[in-house]
């Protein structure tokens, strides 16, 4: 209790002679030491100084006062916004991820049914037309055998025209793409807290790219099955151009230049030699391939309905004389061969491995844009990282890194073509 008597005895102290120096200060009589913290609390928590001049008038002392840095974000700078449409093209992805894996499985299910079901029609027409000319009905079994056979026709043409296997590889392709798309913008949300709108555009043109190269209806804006030239398939934007840089600090064919960014002068000689094999052999194989599969698809696609078309004609002369013997073995023979040759095309799927190697050949173009656009880039520090590009070039090859070195001396230009035996790739 006396403790607690004399606390409150100074407190009431401190007090009294602080106001007393106030009362001082106004009267004009020198204020003591305990009436500084008066002049704090009448401006504010400013601190004031006597000024030299003999007025005694005050002034205010800023210089204690640290300014507050105000960042004014760049035009380019990312904001909720950008975040928004990146959240949004990621649903996107997701969402015709999807829709490409429900129709890939549709129209993967349509090549069964309809291999299926067309070889039953030209099976069971071949076996009507050749009891027709022993059977008492033999009208019926023959214009049973020439409506089944003349279905089978215009069926193999209609599902060689649209080529359900290919479709599906298709689809089975785009599902893949767009499941990497919607990962490559998921980590751009993670790990970019602000992203800016050079993303969001980067991501945009991807998602065109993929919508322009695997469309989902089928008529129209189906792909062309059989196309007159065999190009590789581009589903990625094309590399925009960057700004020119006044000072280049690019290696070129200087074999002793330091090392920026990880990219030394051997390292942009092994990337011009992968370039060279992959351009020479890897994506050549897949496009020459394609060619010959293609030229084998069409034969097929036109033999099939020749061949039930011409056995529905030669069903209708069975039974008119002698010509109807004969026509009744063709139109067996025609069915028999129409449903080989369906079975070749479409339960071999050959318009899918057309596809695929297409695919393959534009899985190498890719690799290669990706190389050219960082050896054309003048400034290795707007590259991206030297090792980390070759890490990536080595799992996308199948290889591993130190596999890579060898591909050095390819870039020579005294090194022929013709002397290139390896391949670059060995994932496919």
């Amino acid at each position: 209790m006396a403790a607690i008597q004399a606390h409150q005895r100074l407190f009431l102290a401190g007090a009294a002679a602080s106001a007393s120096g106030c009362g001082a200060a106004r009267r004009g009589r020198r204020p003591s030491r305990i009436a500084a913290p008066c002049r704090a609390v009448v401006s504010g928590g400013v601190r004031t100084a006597p000024s030299p001049s003999s007025d005694r008038s005050l002034r205010l002392d800023v210089d204690w006062i640290v300014p507050t840095q105000v960042q004014v974000p760049s035009p380019a700078s990312g904001g909720p916004a950008e975040l928004e449409k990146l959240r949004a093209i990621a649903e996107a992805a997701a969402d015709r991820a999807e829709m490409h894996d429900i129709i890939g499985r549709q129209r993967d299910n349509w090549n069964h049914l309809l291999l299926h079901s067309t070889n039953s029609l030209a099976l069971a027409a071949s076996v009507m037309a050749a009891l027709a000319p022993a059977a008492p009905s033999m009208v019926a079994l023959k214009a049973s055998a020439g409506v089944l056979l003349a279905s089978a026709a215009v069926t193999m043409a209609a599902v060689n025209k649209i080529q359900p296997s290919q479709l599906a590889e298709e689809q089975r392709n785009a599902t893949r793409l767009w499941r990497e798309m919607e990962r490559d913008v998921r980590a751009t949300l993670e790990l970019t807290p602000a992203p800016t709108k050079a993303d969001v555009q980067d991501a945009m043109d991807r998602v065109l790219a993929l919508d322009a190269a695997y469309p989902l209806p089928l008529l129209p804006g189906m792909l062309e099955k059989f196309p007159k030239v065999v190009e590789p398939t581009r589903w990625w934007p094309k590399k925009k151009q960057r700004a020119p840089v006044n000072k280049s600090k690019s290696f070129g064919r200087c074999p002793r230049a330091a090392a920026g960014n990880g990219w030394t002068p051997e390292l942009e000689e092994e990337m011009r030699g992968i370039l060279r094999v992959l351009n020479s052999k890897d994506e050549h194989q897949y496009t020459s391939f394609g060619q010959l599969v293609l030229n084998v698809n069409k034969g097929l696609a036109v033999a099939g309905p020749a061949l039930a078309g011409t056995a529905a004609v030669a069903a209708a002369f069975i039974g008119s004389g002698e010509v109807g013997t004969w026509a009744s073995g063709a139109a067996v023979l025609g069915g028999a061969l129409a449903a080989a040759v369906n079975t070749m095309e479409h339960g071999g799927q050959v318009g899918m491995v057309f596809e695929l190697f297409r695919n393959c050949a534009g899985f190498y173009r890719k690799i290669q844009e990706e190389i050219e656009a960082n050896l054309g880039e003048a400034d290795v520090e707007r590259r991206e990282h030297g090792e980390v590009f070759e890490t990536k070039v080595a799992l996308q090859l199948g290889r591993s890194v130190s596999d890579l070195k060898q591909f050095r001396r390819m870039a020579s230009p005294s090194f022929k073509v013709e002397d290139i035996k390896d391949f670059a790739g060995k994932l496919f």
